[in-house]
């Protein structure tokens, strides 16, 4: 399917399960930390008001530099750059219905994550969980590759700081923002 530039054929793809470990997230607070942003800041996630989305995602490839080796093989690995593409270009429409904030984290450094938000032109923050310390704090589902430890992909949905909804697992990414959408437009 061709979606936001990128041809994926997700059909060949290992699609993820629902294993459970995401099910004790709804209704938790968000700890006291900071994440570091795209934008320069330190968003405190305990701070966070109105509705918040919270895409997390295993890693936005690098121009020129390979994945992990088997990284296609992982389910639920594939993807990452065409979920960001999605919510960049649902941004707008996100905000009309109700989102205060959206954020992408994943587990790579400050710096993968200012180089991403500019290659792909996104106009909100990419947040960075490098030292695992949201994933640590909310006890969140990881894989490790050669490349270390990854998110699996999951979207929280907050209110005031607190988890409403979770999705997981994601599958395919591009349609994330969709659903999101759809959840927003639930009364």
């Amino acid at each position: 399917m061709a979606e936001h530039g990128f041809e994926i054929d997700w059909s060949e793809l290992p699609t993820p399960e629902d294993d459970g470990a995401a099910s004790h997230l709804t209704g938790r607070a968000m700890p006291a930390l900071r994440l570091r942003a795209t934008d320069g800041t330190d968003v405190a996630l305990d701070g966070l008001r109105g509705v918040s989305v919270l895409y997390l995602y295993p890693m936005t490839g690098t121009p020129g530099v390979a994945l992990p080796e088997g990284w296609n093989e992982i389910p639920g690995a594939r993807g990452c750059t065409p979920q960001s593409c999605a919510y960049r270009d649902r941004f707008a429409e996100l905000q009309a219905a109700g989102a205060d904030h959206v954020y992408g984290i994943s587990t790579q450094s400050p710096d993968d994550q200012v180089a991403a938000a500019e290659r792909l032109h996104l106009p909100f923050a990419l947040l960075s969980d490098a030292d695992l310390a949201l994933a640590h704090a909310l006890k969140l589902p990881l894989f490790e590759t050669s490349a270390g430890p990854h998110h699996k992909r999951m979207t929280l949905i907050l209110r005031d700081g607190v988890i409403a909804e979770v999705f997981y697992p994601v599958f395919p990414p591009d349609a994330d923002a969709g659903r999101v959408m759809d959840w927003l437009a639930t009364p």
